[in-house]
């Protein structure tokens, strides 16, 4: 098993171009906090370890929206202490449980978004680690058997901070902007002790986007009660780079990973 460990690390390694970097997988520990609440959870992420000259010891657990074969059929608790959901989205307000993972939307031209949250999140990660930052894959692949619970638990124990790639739903072409947290969420825990370090880091993600010229939808924020979030214990965001008609070629991508990467420096205080 730990040949076949090696030689997939290497594989996801050669696949992402990213040869330089020792990889190692990671499969959910159901001891750790909250885990026994995941209901899918075989998959394995992968770590990404920087090897330039002054790496920054800060792991960042880069997560490709959706993904996970099945995750609609399965329900899981909005969160840890089975109170209900806030509002609506994906899964409506008042419902005690949500699907352990959507499957997304579909763009305009037809490609389906966790394709493009896959190649964002590849994009991601290796100007992540060219700046010094260790990289937690929680999806390598097309798909991986973690639901967003497990990915969530995952990114607790093994990352420093969590950023979950997706595109809305709406056909607007609204710009960029993060879920942050409802009001009525902040006095829940995991939620209270660390709603204020998620909208840091959503805030300075936005400015970081900014920085790039991305178009930013409103205030560059929209409450949203979701799982992710319920259950984070470090900095944690789902960031929406645009809508189901917004351009996703590989210059625009690279763009917004430029932004991406720039938010994150300016969240730990380094220049870009």
């Amino acid at each position: 098993m730990k040949a076949r460990g090696v030689v997939l690390a290497m594989a996801l390694s050669l696949v992402m171009g990213m040869q330089s970097f020792a990889a190692t997988e990671i499969g959910l520990n159901l001891n750790w906090k909250y885990a026994g609440n995941s209901k899918i959870n075989t998959g394995k992420a992968v770590l990404y370890t920087s090897d330039v000259k002054e790496p920054k010891h800060i792991t960042i657990a880069v997560n490709a929206g959706h993904g996970t074969k099945g995750g609609e059929k399965q329900r899981t608790l909005c969160h840890p202490d089975g109170t209900r959901k806030l509002t609506g989205g994906t899964n409506a307000a008042g419902v005690t449980t949500a699907s352990a993972v959507s499957s997304g939307m579909t763009f305009q031209d037809g490609t389906r978004e966790a394709t493009v949250t896959l190649q964002m999140a590849h994009i991601l990660g290796k100007k992540l680690l060219a700046e010094g930052y260790d990289v937690l894959m929680i999806r390598s692949e097309e798909d991986v058997q973690l639901d967003n619970i497990a990915r969530t638990v995952l990114a607790n124990n093994k990352a420093d901070a969590h950023i979950a790639l997706h595109w809305d739903a709406t056909t607007k072409d609204k710009g960029a902007f993060f879920m942050s947290v409802p009001d009525g969420l902040k006095r829940m825990e995991p939620v209270a002790s660390n709603w204020q370090n998620h909208e840091k880091l959503g805030d300075s993600l936005i400015s970081g986007l900014k920085g790039q010229g991305v178009k930013i939808f409103g205030k560059g924020r929209m409450d949203m009660d979701l799982t992710q979030t319920s259950y984070s214990t470090i900095p944690s965001v789902d960031i929406e780079l645009g809508d189901k008609v917004s351009d996703h070629g590989e210059k625009t991508l690279n763009n917004l990973a430029d932004g991406l990467v720039k938010g994150i420096n300016i969240y730990y205080g380094f220049s870009s």
